[in-house]
């Protein structure tokens, strides 16, 4: 029987070698041309796939026989990448203007280009040594001219300031600072490195790629404190274990679930606790945090500790003390007949830049709302049903599968200010090692903040060990929190109940416990940030251009017994956002960009607002919509800012905007005033990092 044309060319298409050509065609659906040279995300995104398809990286530690790295024919290769990344930022800024691309870039990319049709085989052998250099110095340099595009670059000179501008709000729409569909691959910003190690993760310092598994979310929200120097910023976390008794009739089976009952028997329970969320104890707490502390930042309480119905009620308490953040585990009951409850973490931010008031008697401001779903089930197998002494609700022959809708993986990364980025994860998510898992050490957020409903969160235990995998690569400080109630619950056989509720996870300080004491019904956990080091193996020198955090204070909170707790009527819920969270992260994206512009490059201010404003051509040319009405009055509120801010020979001066937007207008419309709000602390952080 003679071969089909179709079958022949699948057999052929089955025994050619991969090559760069073929390999990004598979990845991204697409060919390798010029137009990487516009976008420098893209270009990270190409080499970075092609060096993890050939293990050609490993030559940046082990070149092959007779040749050496850093190339030595550049008398100083890291000064020649890092200058060729600051100029390609700056030309990507001149559309429709542009030069020549960097020297250096031009070069590679040549050789690169002509050579991409070599085998993946060879490449990775060594066979063609130019070839190597041309892709390790190309993904050198795309890393570079990524920087700034996630956390802000210190002492910026502001080239690139419109290119970053655009590329963050990029990453607010599409979860990827890359052109390609994230469907495909994702192009994210890295925040720390491995202080050690040889992975491909180890040789880039600004950018990491992903696959489309896990989709990803990447949310700005301005910080309130101003600080002088980074060293000096410090938050204050009230830790609300609760609930403070949990009863075994909290636990219930769902009726008529239990099946297999012949074999491995499971059924299914929900975590109802009958402990309500006592508002007057959060108010009272607060007030005896704040008799210690000038300000409680961020509020935190466990997995399932809130139903899903009080949290705008929680957060209008929290908005009359001063509180601005909100970092929570919600319970949902089942929404609807067939379907499953939620079990989520509720992240709420108030991007109030002022001291805490009186508290309020009407309507209290806005919150922004980011959901971090929940991935993975509880199970209750035989041992955790006797440990936490469950027996009467549960039976221990059964494993017990907590009952939840268990959605797609997403992954929320929140950037507060330019000092730190946080992620969230609940309780088992934490422990799988999966793509999720991945994304996290890519990236390397500052801090991970742990929700769970667990036992005590000893360093023996298995929410520690994992704690010590990020803490250790990449460097993250790791928040884990359980309810008092199930601590006390969790007494194994031979043991005493534990009181350590909490465990901070950090690369500097290592671990702490932190018990709740007796009579407390808080924890006030201060941390500071310093400057820590972003290391890239592949030969360009170390930075200190970003910051960890670690702990320096724990502080047992008795509630108040005297004086005003809590309003003498409900408080009003917050009002509606004037923009949502996506909308409110762009709008962060470009007050950075205007104040990177006032800063150091004066002279591009007028052209990054035409390029922040509605039916600005590059939107349509990256396929992304246009600004709401709302984002387009913000946006227009920044423009008419840096207007009245200009001084009489035309140039728009940074202090005469900084102290406008510190002026008090009590009168001024919402919208208004969250944009001055963005706007100041985005001209603060400026100034901040730029400090002599």
């Amino acid at each position: 029987m003679s071969m089909s044309r179709v079958e022949e060319l699948s057999i052929n298409h089955r025994t050619e070698k991969p090559t760069p050509a073929s390999t990004w065609q598979a990845v991204a659906g697409r060919p390798i041309t010029d137009e990487f040279l516009e976008w420098p995300p893209d270009l990270f995104a190409l080499t970075e796939v092609i060096l993890e398809r050939s293990e050609a990286y490993r030559f940046l530690l082990s070149p092959p026989v007779g040749v050496v790295w850093p190339p030595s024919r550049l008398s100083c290769w890291y000064d020649a990448v890092e200058t060729a990344g600051r100029e390609w930022s700056a030309w990507v800024d001149d559309d429709g203007q542009r030069g020549a691309i960097p020297d250096l870039l031009a070069e590679e990319w040549s050789i690169f280009r002509e050579r991409a049709g070599m085998s993946l085989e060879h490449l990775g052998e060594g066979r063609d040594w130019r070839m190597c250099e041309a892709l390790l110095t190309l993904h050198a340099i795309a890393d570079e001219a990524c920087a700034g595009l996630g956390i802000a670059l210190d002492r910026s000179d502001g080239k690139g300031c419109i290119y970053r501008a655009r590329g963050r709000e990029l990453l607010s729409r599409t979860g990827s600072l890359g052109r390609v569909p994230s469907h495909f691959l994702r192009v994210l910003p890295k925040v720390r490195t491995p202080p050690n190690g040889t992975s491909l993760r180890a040789f880039s310092r600004y950018a990491c790629v992903r696959g489309s598994t896990v989709e990803t979310r990447w949310y700005k929200v301005p910080a309130r404190r101003s600080g002088t120097d980074p060293r000096s910023r410090h938050a204050n976390l009230l830790l609300l274990p609760w609930p403070l008794r949990v009863r075994e009739s909290d636990f219930r089976t769902l009726e008529g679930c239990v099946q297999r009952l012949a074999k491995e028997p499971f059924g299914f329970f929900e975590f109802a606790p009958s402990e309500k969320l006592d508002l007057d104890l959060v108010s009272r707490t607060i007030m005896a945090a704040r008799d210690e502390v000038d300000s409680v930042d961020v509020v935190i309480l466990p997995e399932s500790a809130v139903d899903e119905a009080d949290v705008n009620d929680l957060e209008a308490l929290l908005c009359g003390h001063g509180v601005i953040g909100l970092i929570t585990g919600v319970r949902q009951r089942s929404p609807e007949p067939g379907r499953r409850p939620g079990n989520w973490v509720h992240i709420g931010f108030n991007p109030k830049l002022e001291k805490a008031g009186p508290l309020p008697h009407s309507t209290s401001e806005s919150w922004f709302h980011i959901r971090q779903n929940k991935h993975h089930r509880w199970s209750l197998d035989e041992g955790q049903i006797y440990q936490y002494h469950l027996g009467g609700a549960l039976h221990p022959h059964v494993r017990w599968w907590e009952s939840m809708d268990v959605p797609r993986r997403t992954l929320q990364f929140i950037e507060l200010g330019d000092e730190l980025t946080m992620v969230s994860l609940v309780c088992e998510d934490l422990a799988q090692i999966d793509d999720v898992a991945e994304v996290i050490r890519s990236v390397g957020p500052t801090l991970v903040v742990t929700p769970l409903l667990d036992g005590p969160q000893l360093a023996s235990r298995w929410s520690a060990r994992y704690a010590s995998v990020l803490a250790d690569d990449p460097g993250s400080a790791v928040l884990t929190l359980t309810s008092f109630g199930m601590v006390q619950r969790s007494r194994p056989h031979g043991r005493e109940a534990s009181a350590v509720v909490a465990l901070w996870k950090d690369p500097v300080r290592g671990s702490r416990e932190i018990p709740l004491e007796a009579g407390a019904q808080g924890i006030l956990l201060t941390v500071c940030g310093d400057r820590a080091t972003r290391k890239s193996a592949d030969g360009r020198l170390p930075v200190d251009n970003v910051t960890h955090y670690f702990d320096v204070a724990v502080h047992q909170v008795r509630a108040s017994t005297s004086g005003l707790s809590s309003p003498n009527r409900p408080l009003a819920p917050p009002a509606p956002p004037t923009l949502d969270a996506d909308e409110l992260t762009i709008l962060t994206g470009w007050a950075q960009g205007v104040a990177e512009a006032m800063g150091s490059a004066p002279q591009c201010v007028q052209t990054l607002l035409a390029n922040a404003q509605a039916s600005a051509p590059w939107r349509a040319a990256l396929g992304m919509p246009e600004p709401s009405p709302q984002l387009k009055e913000a946006l227009n509120f920044m423009a008419t800012a840096v207007r009245a801010a200009t001084s009489q020979n035309g140039s728009p001066t940074l202090d005469t905007l900084l102290v406008s937007t510190r002026e008090d207008r009590p009168s001024e419309p919402g919208l208004d005033r969250l944009a001055r709000r963005v706007l100041r602390s985005a001209l603060e952080q400026f100034v901040s990092r730029n400090i002599t």
